[in-house]
């Protein structure tokens, strides 16, 4: 049987990837995406209330006056969509996520309840008190287009990743191959308090806490893969590039299952029912000691505080 071991870990990237600056806003990262005549858009928009940190780092790139053709949105979890808001009226700019995404960002529906009983650490333990939306930016949203092209970088293209979410997506350059995964997997234990201090590099399935559907995220994970990325770039982690980057991504895949999935969880078995208007059921939760997740969240909530000032 695999084991996380198993899997060849790719080395972290020294080099900048052409056109693509990352920001690490509290524990997930976003992206500036450059082209070659300097217009530029913005993936994800970060943590809550880093807006003014996020247009600091932005004009030392860029300038004082400078905005993007548009934001684009892997999906809307809170720790990406958190300075949207501030950025789009900021910009007057569209802002495009998948058509599946949309009742959980123009106001009208909340995503699945977090599953604190997987992941094994301390930021699954917290996950009850994550923010599930929805936010409302109705006045900037657009749907990504039906074929696969990505406004503003006309040599990107989107690809259906969900599972995370419903309606996840990943950008994928395909003259270099450059990968920005948003949360289909991620470049570190995201559901660990110390893997994230300190960036730990290993590859890993999306966040567990709020991947809604196991099957999906798995066959997502073999789309990636099968696009042979040269350089990835997650919503959680540090970039990862060279010639064993698509070996181990590959592995991930291969493995899934045994090295990813939870033995048991909320939607481990049975994933969320979702439309185009939101959540239609959720599977029932699976319950542990109630005292054993209160200590974990009254515990977490002070790391967490720390981090949001040490990482902001």
């Amino acid at each position: 049987m695999a084991t996380r071991s198993s899997i060849p870990q790719p080395p972290v990237s020294e080099q900048a990837v052409r056109g693509v600056e990352r920001y690490l806003s509290g524990m997930a990262n976003l992206y500036m995406v450059s082209n070659p005549d300097d217009s530029w858009v913005l993936i994800d928009a970060g943590m809550p209330l880093t807006g003014n940190r996020i247009l600091r780092w932005i004009e030392r790139h860029k300038g004082a006056s400078a905005k993007p053709h548009c934001i684009l949105l892997t999906h809307g979890h809170f720790d990406h969509v958190g300075a949207v808001r501030k950025l789009a009226q900021r910009w007057n700019v569209p802002v495009y996520a998948h058509r599946t995404e949309k009742p959980y960002l123009n106001g009208s529906a909340k995503y699945p309840p977090c599953d604190p009983t997987v992941g094994k650490g301390a930021f699954s333990l917290l996950a009850p008190l994550y923010p599930r939306g929805p936010i409302n930016i109705s006045e900037h949203l657009r749907e990504l287009p039906e074929n696969g092209s990505v406004p503003g970088l006309p040599d990107w293209q989107w690809v259906p990743t969900p599972g995370h979410s419903p309606g996840h997506v990943s950008f994928f350059r395909p003259s270099d191959r450059v990968l920005i995964a948003g949360d289909a997997f991620a470049t570190t234990k995201q559901e660990s308090v110390s893997a994230v201090m300190r960036q730990k590099v290993e590859l890993h399935g999306p966040p567990a806490y709020f991947t809604i559907d196991w099957d999906a995220a798995r066959e997502s994970v073999a789309r990636l893969a099968a696009l042979r990325p040269r350089v990835v770039a997650c919503g959680h982690g540090t970039p990862l590039a060279g010639p064993q980057t698509a070996a181990a991504l590959e592995e991930l895949a291969a493995h899934f299952d045994q090295v990813e999935r939870p033995a048991q969880g909320r939607y481990v078995r049975q994933p969320a029912i979702i439309n185009d208007s939101g959540v239609v059921s959720v599977p029932p939760p699976v319950i542990k000691p109630v005292v054993k997740v209160a200590v974990g969240i009254a515990i977490t909530a002070g790391i967490i505080s720390a981090l949001a000032l040490a990482f902001g």
